[in-house]
């Protein structure tokens, strides 16, 4: 039996794993294939594949994109895509630069409630890696102005809270629509943490193919809940671990995957 973990993370994003790291952890958790969906870029696939092709793993393109609606944050992720489409690169460049202004504004809004935390170890924590709000959380953890993760982001980074700053403005449609032209398949990522079903529908009209049932943080009761909605929207079922190495305490690789026969469906939607 062939298994895979279709959400997996880099330094290219917000991982603490190098492409080494990811391959030789998939390898012990013996998965035949692997996804790397990296925040707004595509750089770390490429390492993953030359290496992958040394173990045996199998290594599926992706990316995951943020976007928003007035009450929800949603997460795109995008399989199969030709990451080498110029066009695709430009886009993802003016995003990423998006990320940089954001990470300053939310600086400015920490400091406004008393938390100074300097550009400088921000950017030094990302590194090469797509800047984002698990490298700002990090380095509040490591000043001292809270004790967890959970803290970090139900007090000041989660969608809503004090010093959340939203993403450069980047409708649900044009996401999918970003996707499915650059060969890819559009699936929502784990829905049960935006709990947001109702927009499901409208971004399957956008041409959303599947949703990520299989998660980390879906419980049993949430994954039966999203099976039943993936069936009845006809949409595809994905699944992975959102492994961003040790960045959420522990390396989540493998603790969610799905049977290989999820994977060629995936294939057979990027084919049509």
């Amino acid at each position: 039996m062939k298994y895979a973990d279709l959400h997996v993370h880099t330094y290219y994003s917000d991982s603490t794993f190098s492409p080494e790291e990811v391959l030789a952890a998939a390898e012990e958790k013996a998965l035949s294939a692997i996804a790397i969906c990296d925040h707004d870029t595509t750089d770390g696939i490429q390492p993953c594949i030359k290496i992958g092709d040394t173990k045996g793993i199998e290594i599926i393109s992706g990316i995951e994109l943020t976007v928003e609606k007035p009450d929800a944050e949603i997460h795109i992720l995008g399989y199969l895509i030709d990451w080498r489409l110029e066009w695709l690169q430009k886009k993802l460049k003016t995003i990423q630069d998006g990320r940089i202004d954001r990470i300053h504004k939310m600086l400015e809004k920490l400091e406004s409630k008393g938390i100074k935390i300097e550009a400088a170890d921000v950017f030094g924590i990302a590194g090469k890696g797509s800047v984002g709000r698990l490298h700002l959380a990090r380095a509040i953890l490591s000043s001292g102005a809270a004790k967890s993760f959970r803290e970090v982001f139900e007090k000041y980074l989660g969608f809503g809270r004090s010093c959340y700053v939203p993403n450069i403005k980047f409708e649900p449609k044009e996401a999918i629509e970003m996707v499915i032209e650059a060969g890819g398949v559009p699936v929502i990522a784990h829905p049960g943490i935006m709990r947001k079903d109702e927009y499901i529908q409208e971004l399957a009209d956008y041409g959303l193919k599947g949703i990520e049932v299989y998660h980390t943080d879906h419980n049993s009761s949430t994954t039966r809940h999203y099976e039943e909605l993936a069936k009845s929207l006809g949409l595809l079922m994905t699944g992975g671990s959102d492994c961003h190495g040790a960045g959420k305490g522990k390396v989540l690789i493998g603790t969610v995957r799905i049977s290989y026969d999820l994977v060629e469906k995936l294939k057979e939607a990027a084919k049509r």
